[in-house]
């Protein structure tokens, strides 16, 4: 859109979203979907969204023979077909892109995975990858590229398919690339913890044990030592050389990672232009008449590549910190659910929790007016549900509710600490888990808790005897809470060196900020507690610039981590940058696209044999909003 051109000030546009309580109740695919969410992590969940591990294994494994082991590194992208219809491959890139010596130092393999475009790359409506993060940090690129992939490529592509006979030449497709940042996921080395998923099974079962801080009188000095332990360990493990030197804890900051993406896209264009060379060579042969054009519109010259990148959350740091390093190559940036940077980097992480505790009271309202057929939790007015809602707090954490076996599981006890944890998918994906946290609020309240612990045992995955465990069904030890911790407290230094006293104070801090999230959102700093590892190469700022097209920040109205203020604040940071505001609530709209997918779906039907005129007020209220969103992201890319 031509007001995205615009150089000055950063306006505001708004995309609106309604969401009814009854709405929620026809979203069970995405329920189904987003129960993913809760698989890898249980009840502890360490950012807005992790992906599972198990979402790349095949469901036969025997359908699919890929391995990233088969895979050979190289200094040029040489992709590999794999997850059928994706293309793979590893990116050579120094451990240390600043090295000051003359020997050669040691690489890392990224893993890097692909969704071609659904035009070759020699069409002349082909435009280019887009390059995405899913934020953490600790998100494997791979895993969000193999479950919003396509939704993705379908948001920035043009509408129509690219063969119909009514499609325009002005249409424009993409690619949509995706990798494993450092430390994470199949780029090795890996930072790890533990020695195996047992060690680490072993240990998050003692998480549970403690409780998050506020569940007890203990839960304080316990989660203090604890963390200090993990930390002190990790950072002493991440020097997996042996020998002191290029430790993989010291590179794994979001400093290379931007130097990283700045080497796919510019290995990426270089692979363009072979591929269109290659294709002009094999027309001539087969004497078929092709577009001499393609060699030009894709030549390759050094240094010059500009980047496409779509990032959420923490990606949105990575985005920020790519454009202020290289602000002239960047191409187009869309940073979705947007964190504070100064704030991320120098802390002391006071600008996440704003929102939170708006949209628990959201829920409250939401559940009032659907009434208690589609809300079981409903009670006279939002106050009131409230007022229960606090006082079963109350009661659990004096006395947990106990939860007899079954034949599918054993005994259980519901704590504190679990309803906390278990309300946050609420504040976090209210279209997807409002139900099903109502359902389990029920559940404790007037209930025997049996549906609560089904989806405790539900949600624990299977966990391998040692590190030799080769089963499909076994947890393959993912280190996205591992990487997430190494990455925060190298890129935040001294944030771990705090007393207690005035840890207290800033725990009490967020409390005063966010009733709802305050307590758990204080873990992520405790983690840094004792962290020795510091990063070798920080950008040292401002993470601000003048880049070579305005960037789009894009933020929720209400969100429970990334408060739209931020996506405005840091726009101020780049001048003729433009903010999105979407009227709606929970975590960036990118993760679970098949919510408005849903919401249309369910509208079509409701209205068209009930209220046929309603219907189409509503219906074509929404497509506008739909298509105006989406159509806003085609044309900014």
């Amino acid at each position: 859109m031509d007001e995205v051109k615009q150089l000055g000030t950063a306006p505001e546009v708004t995309c609106s979203r309604t969401t009814p309580w009854y709405i929620w109740k026809k979203a069970a695919v995405c329920v189904a979907a987003g129960l993913s969410f809760l698989t890898i992590h249980g009840w502890e969940l360490p950012s807005a969204i992790l992906e599972p591990a198990v979402a790349l294994r095949p469901s036969n494994p025997g359908e699919n023979k890929f391995s990233w082991h088969n895979i050979e590194a190289s200094q040029e992208l040489i992709y590999h077909q794999c997850y059928e219809d994706y293309q793979c491959a590893k990116l050579q890139v120094p451990m240390d892109w600043w090295r000051n010596s003359s020997q050669p130092g040691k690489n890392i393999p990224i893993a890097i995975i692909r969704l071609p475009a659904k035009v070759p790359v020699s069409d002349s409506r082909y435009s280019g990858a887009v390059l995405t993060n899913p934020g953490g940090p600790g998100g494997s690129g791979v895993a969000q590229m193999l479950r919003s992939g396509r939704a993705t490529q379908t948001i920035v592509d043009a509408e129509l398919d690219p063969n119909s006979t009514s499609v325009s030449s002005e249409a424009k497709y993409h690619d949509i690339i995706s990798f494993d940042p450092r430390g994470i996921g199949y780029t090795t080395p890996g930072i790890h913890c533990f020695p195996d998923s047992l060690a680490r099974s072993s240990w998050e079962l003692q998480n549970e044990a403690v409780g998050i801080l506020g569940s007890s009188e203990d839960a304080f000095d316990r989660n203090w030592y604890r963390a200090r332990a993990l930390a002190e360990s990790c950072s002493a493990a991440t020097d997996t050389t042996g020998d002191g030197s290029e430790d993989i804890g010291e590179h794994v900051n979001t400093t290379p990672v931007a130097r990283d993406m700045l080497e796919i896209v510019e290995r990426h264009a270089e692979w363009l232009e072979k591929q269109a060379i290659a294709k002009t060579q094999q027309d001539q042969l087969q004497g078929i008449a092709s577009d001499e054009h393609a060699i030009d519109r894709l030549r390759y010259t050094n240094g010059t590549a500009k980047i496409k990148y779509w990032g959420n959350s923490y990606g949105t740091i990575i985005g920020q910190t790519f454009a202020a390093m290289y602000p002239d190559r960047v191409e187009r940036i869309v940073l979705d659910g947007v964190c504070n940077a100064p704030d991320y980097f120098f802390g002391p992480w006071f600008s996440a929790l704003a929102d939170a505790d708006a949209i628990l009271s959201s829920f409250f309202s939401h559940c009032h007016d659907a009434g208690p057929e589609l809300c079981s939790y409903h009670s006279s007015t939002p106050e009131h549900i409230k007022q229960n809602y606090e006082i079963l707090l109350e009661e659990i954490r004096k006395q947990p509710k106990i939860v007899l076996g079954s034949k599918s599981r054993g005994p259980d006890v519901i704590t504190w600490s679990d309803v906390k944890s278990m309300v946050r998918l609420a504040i976090y994906q209210p279209l997807l888990y409002s139900p099903l946290v109502a359902d389990l609020l029920t559940d404790i309240s007037s209930g025997n808790g049996s549906l609560f612990a089904d989806l405790k045992a539900a949600v624990t995955p299977i966990t391998c005897p040692s590190s030799n465990c080769n089963s499909e069904d076994c947890d393959q030890d993912d280190n996205a809470e591992d990487a997430a911790l190494a990455i925060l407290c190298a890129d935040a230094p001294g944030l771990g060196s705090i007393d207690k006293a005035s840890f207290k104070e800033y725990w009490h801090t967020l409390q005063n900020q966010s009733s709802a999230l305050g307590d758990w959102w204080a873990h992520t700093r405790l983690g840094c507690l004792g962290w020795k590892t510091l990063a070798k190469n920080r950008f040292q700022g401002p993470v601000s610039a003048n880049t070579a097209f305005p960037m789009l920040f894009v933020g929720n109205a209400l969100d429970p981590v990334t408060p739209f203020e931020n996506a405005k604040a840091m726009a101020a940071n780049f001048p003729g940058s433009r903010v999105l505001r979407q009227n709606s609530e929970g975590v960036s709209f990118f993760f679970f696209l098949c919510s408005p997918v849903s919401l249309l779906f369910f509208f079509f039907f409701f209205f068209f044999f009930f209220f046929f005129f309603f219907f189409f007020f509503f219906f074509f209220f929404f497509f506008f909003f739909f298509f105006f969103f989406f159509f806003y992201l085609s044309q900014f890319f």
